[in-house]
């Protein structure tokens, strides 16, 4: 077993480490003989929390802001989107815990030891633009909500925003099953708030059942309010962070207890996922009832037509009076707060598994936070809420242009022997999240090229600026073609299955025979103060 901390050098150090490994592997059996006859919902319990936390991706203001437009334009013709898309995210999170639970490593570092140091680095830039582009929807919503309960600026608001998360973020000195019930508590505060909103409004049970099982495309920019609906549900920090959270569990390291623990995950994953489901049809629902109503004034009928965070609480101004944007404001608050921290877990597993920086808790959340929050900032100062309202949009468009630099990878590390050994993807899971996943990758491409060609040819710009812009952007975009082919087709070449790596070191300390399969898994101390639990897996 690969040991984190320094030991002398020489024989005496290997000898040392050797010795290290026989005793830890000594207390891994003995506590997985302790686990495995725990009662199976015992050990259920132990696994929830890190599905929880990265539901709240799904959940962001981001999403929320589609869920909105897509309502108000298309009524409930398009819940089938969200019931797809999130179906294909239950399985592309599994498939991160998995690679978490099975190598012991989480996905950015797994890319560290797999690409040359050129691509390496260029899938860190890419990781940290991405957890930026998460970060920002989800700063501004919550700047949104403080507006809409207090009356505080935007870009006040969004410099609260960056201290309250470090302030929740000292939670985790007290271990981080205390952070993860306070996500949930927001989770449900979230949920209680849309279904409220639900109760109210009462949308016809046999449309919104329709609307979720009968695929539609109608209408006017049907299509564009779908592909968007699919890009701001799967973001590519989330794979990062789920195969990270799943660290701070301790599992067993038998066969079986591997097995279990993905078992567990899954279920947890999909129970959190189903939540996050309802509460994206109760947005949707009750955006589409209200906006295809009747008795609507001129001034409603214009915010439907141009839907957006900061002027939504108006849906349910008819039914709760000036309460309406305190019920909204509560939800969008729950909303931001919560996928904030999650955002800032991202990017410090980002940072320790590319770059491998040793820094303390407090600085690495210190600049994970400022570097997140600073286009926010620097947006609200100058554009106010209109413009803070354009940024989610550009946001929403660079998640859907990184999402194959995340995805590509986890799904070759998932099915790859030397990765996964015995528990890597079945032929069925390989060939069905392989298509899914280029599917996605390939409508999000169309989109973005579609929708920057048909800027450039309406756009009011003079013509030497659009061939200019064409010039530049044209290659561009060869190039991220030819990279996604590249992580697609590259060969895997570094082994991490780590149960052949710990049996090796094992057998060689003890001189044994190797016929014991029952080998533990790393215990990730590197991690212990990111902020997982003291006890982590051992």
């Amino acid at each position: 077993m690969e040991i984190e901390r320094e030991a002398p050098g020489g024989e005496r150090g290997r000898s040392w480490r050797a010795e290290q490994d026989v005793q830890d592997g000594k207390k891994f059996e003995d506590g997985d003989e302790t686990l495995v006859k725990e009662p199976a919902w015992k050990r259920f319990l132990s696994h929830v929390g890190p599905g929880f936390m990265v539901s709240l991706a799904y959940l962001d203001p981001g999403n929320l802001e589609t869920d909105l437009q897509a309502g108000a334009n298309h009524r409930y013709e398009l819940l089938w989107v969200i019931l797809i898309g999130l179906i294909f995210a239950l399985i592309i999170q599994s498939l991160a815990a998995n690679l978490g639970v099975v190598t012991g490593k989480h996905l950015a570092e797994i890319c560290k030891s797999e690409y040359p140091k050129p691509v390496m680095i260029c899938l860190w830039l890419l990781a940290e633009v991405a957890v930026i582009a998460a970060d920002i929807p989800e700063v501004i919503g919550t700047a949104f909500a403080f507006y809409l309960l207090f009356r505080i600026p935007v870009w006040i608001g969004v410099l609260i925003t960056g201290s309250s998360t470090l302030l929740l973020l000292g939670l985790q000195r007290y271990g981080v099953r205390k952070l993860e019930f306070l996500i949930s508590m927001l989770v449900f505060v979230m949920a209680a708030c849309f279904f409220g909103e639900l109760s109210i409004v009462k949308p016809p049970a046999k449309e919104v059942l329709k609307g979720l099982f009968i695929p539609k495309l109608k209408g006017n920019g049907a299509t564009g309010d779908a592909i968007a609906l699919l890009g701001a549900l799967v973001m590519p920090h989330n794979l990062f962070l789920h195969s990270a959270l799943v660290l701070s569990r301790k599992t067993p390291s038998s066969v079986r207890g591997i097995k279990d623990a993905c078992r567990f995950f899954l279920y947890e994953s999909g129970f959190a996922l189903f939540v996050a489901l309802l509460i994206n049809i109760a947005v949707i629902s009750v955006s589409g009832t209200v906006c295809f109503g009747e008795n609507l004034s001129a001034e409603d009928i214009d915010k439907c037509s141009d839907l957006s965070l900061d002027n939504s609480s108006f849906l349910l101004k008819n039914v709760l009076g000036r309460s309406s944007s305190i019920v909204y404001g509560v939800a969008l608050l729950a909303s931001g707060q919560s996928s904030t921290i999650t955002g800032t877990y991202a990017g410090q597993y980002i940072m320790q598994g590319f770059l491998d920086i040793k820094m303390k808790t407090w600085l690495r959340n210190l600049m994970t936070r400022c570097i997140a929050i600073a286009p926010s900032l620097v947006v609200s100062i100058i554009g106010g809420s209109n413009g803070a309202g354009r940024l989610i949009i550009i946001a929403s468009m660079i998640l859907s242009f990184e999402l194959p630099f995340a995805l590509i990878p986890l799904l070759k590390f998932s099915s790859s022997s030397s990765k996964m050994g015995p528990h890597k993807n079945s032929i069925y899971i390989i060939v069905f999240s392989w298509t899914l996943g280029l599917m996605l990758i390939g409508i999000n491409v169309y989109f973005l090229s579609t929708s920057f060609m048909g800027w450039l040819i309406h756009s009011s710009l003079p013509t030497y600026a659009k061939v200019l812009v064409g010039v530049v952007v044209c290659p561009l975009m060869i190039v991220y073609l030819i990279a996604v082919v590249y992580l697609t087709f590259r060969k895997d070449t570094v082994v991490t299955f780590v149960a052949d790596s710990c049996k090796a070191d094992a057998e060689k300390a003890a001189g044994g025979s190797g016929e014991d399969d029952d080998e533990p898994v790393p215990y990730r101390e590197d991690l212990a103060d990111i902020p997982l639990p003291a006890h982590s897996r051992g």
